[in-house]
């Protein structure tokens, strides 16, 4: 198992690699960071200066003055009391990704936690001791947080080598005992952008996935439909300033360089329809917006989220009641890569209707040889038009649903942590509009004529898909072929057009 060790802030990708299963190691300059915050909280605490969750409640309760003496039962009903979320559990990549994200903020020396609750955190990721996090009911960050922080302390549940077990138990397995929180404890595990920024994370990886899929997709669509001589040329494509776009384009020639099927009909056409001559600019913007959307995400990694947060020496301790905790940056981020997302959906699903359309395609209708008898490709369509259709309602933005909470105390809502279980959903539909457009961009070579050869590039992924999916005939349900490409695409998709070189 690969183990990422956390000195400085981590990037998107490392926390990315954390929710696939690498571990995360504290090093001594971090563990020296978090110890020296805790030494603070606990001058605080001593000197008797007032802070916001540390010696007051929270929430509409902050002015209320909280006893030394019950500090830390302050800490253990924050977490009791935050862990009212509702619905299905997360999985275990999106639960492994916030608890990634809350050893990153820790690690900044802000919180004020002690050095064995990090550590905990980054044996429980070792170990595979996933908290059963409930998806629902946050309009920020506290109650996923505080689903995890329940079994820090022996409470809630856990899976731990795929059974649900007790947190005090899935602690024990793992050779842990069940924290007893400190002042301000409590409140740092439920605090922050943690949650909203690691599901970011996950989000960012499937759509790095998805668009190197989608220009895969793209170009077999292409190479079965299009026919205007230089689409994707780079003098063309280079008057337009965007990198995404010639990323993109780059892209294209390569997986179209020396089609046979293109060079015979080259030309045919004064301007192809938008879905397949527009791909660069399309898809090439939705890359351009994942790249900003990247930045911000690292960007609130490298930031300071808690509050309070903590400064100064143990002689004069400073805390620092703020408002870094508000997700907004996230929220309006993942709203955007959320629409992003939507349009390669939905630019793919027009390229599937072209070629399942007999009116435009020139291939048979509905991508079977035996039109009539067998329906082909034309309900499969509709799953398609389905699953954008969906998107574009999940595409509004979560970020400006607003609402009042905490007794008018908190009475603006960002929404980020819903913003980005939003976008992960708009994510699984547009992987499966693009299963259903390469298994039909395939379906289409098997009906071109046998001296109309595909590209290398792509025959070599035509091959993969009929390694696991054989030509459609109306012999099986379609939806189970929808699976088995999702589950090749999986992969990256570079590994897979190399794989197998050679004409079709």
């Amino acid at each position: 198992m690969t183990t990422i060790i956390i000195d400085q802030p981590l990037s998107w990708r490392d926390i990315a690699a954390v929710s696939e299963g690498a571990g995360l190691t504290l090093s001594d300059a971090a563990r020296d960071r978090i110890a020296n915050a805790r030494t603070l909280v606990e001058a605080i605490v001593e000197k008797n200066i007032r802070g916001y969750g540390i010696n007051t409640g929270v929430g509409a309760l902050c002015d209320v003055i909280i006893d030394r003496t019950q500090q830390q039962k302050l800490s253990r009903n924050i977490v009791m009391s935050h862990a009212c979320g509702v619905g299905d559990p997360l999985g275990r990549v999106e639960t492994r990704s916030i608890m990634a994200a809350m050893v990153n903020t820790y690690a900044h020396g802000r919180s004020g936690v002690r050095v064995e609750v990090v550590e905990l955190l980054c044996a429980m990721l070792k170990h595979d001791c996933i908290p059963v996090v409930r998806s629902r009911g946050s309009v920020g960050y506290l109650a996923h947080a505080a689903c995890i922080a329940l079994v820090m302390i022996g409470c809630g549940h856990a899976l731990l080598g795929g059974e649900k077990v007790g947190g005090a138990e899935a602690l024990a397995l793992i050779g842990h005992e069940p924290l007893v929180l400190q002042a301000k404890e409590g409140l740092s595990l439920v605090n922050g952008t943690a949650c909203a920024t690691g599901l970011a994370c996950v989000g960012l990886a499937r759509m790095a996935r998805l668009a190197d899929w989608g220009d895969v997709a793209a170009a077999m669509s292409y190479e079965n439909l299009g026919n205007q001589a230089g689409t994707f040329d780079d003098e063309t494509l280079s008057m337009r300033q965007s990198t995404g776009l010639l990323e993109v384009g780059g892209t294209l020639r390569s997986l179209l360089a020396g089609s046979p099927l293109l060079a015979k009909i080259a030309g045919r056409r004064t301007q192809d329809p938008l879905s397949l001559r527009a791909v660069p600019q399309i898809h090439g913007a939705v890359r351009d917006n994942f790249s900003h959307v990247a930045d911000v995400v690292d960007r609130e990694l490298a930031s300071v989220t808690d509050n309070p947060a903590v400064s100064g020496t143990a002689a004069a301790p400073a805390v620092h009641s703020q408002a870094h905790a508000v997700g907004a940056a996230i929220a309006l981020a993942m709203d955007n890569l959320a629409v992003a997302a939507s349009l390669l959906g939905a630019v793919s699903e027009r390229r599937i209707d072209r070629l399942v359309n007999p009116l435009v395609s020139g291939l048979p209708a509905f991508l079977t040889a035996d039109s009539g008898t067998c329906t082909g490709f034309q309900v499969v369509q509709c799953t398609a038009a389905s699953l954008a259709a969906d998107n574009r309602r999940l595409a509004a933005p979560a970020s400006l649903d607003g609402g009042i909470t905490a007794a008018l105390q908190e009475d603006i809502l960002t929404h980020a942590t819903p913003a980005s279980l939003k976008l992960l959903t708009i994510l699984r539909n547009v992987e499966e509009i693009l299963a259903i457009e390469l298994l039909s961009a395939a379906q289409a070579y098997d009906l071109q004529s046998r001296l109309m050869h595909s590209a290398t590039a792509t025959t070599a992924v035509w091959r993969q898909i009929r390694e696991r999916v054989p030509t459609y005939a109306d012999d099986r349900p379609i939806s189970d072929d929808i699976d088995a490409m999702r589950a090749l695409m999986s992969g990256c998709v570079r590994a897979v057009r190399e794989e197998q070189p050679g004409g079709r």
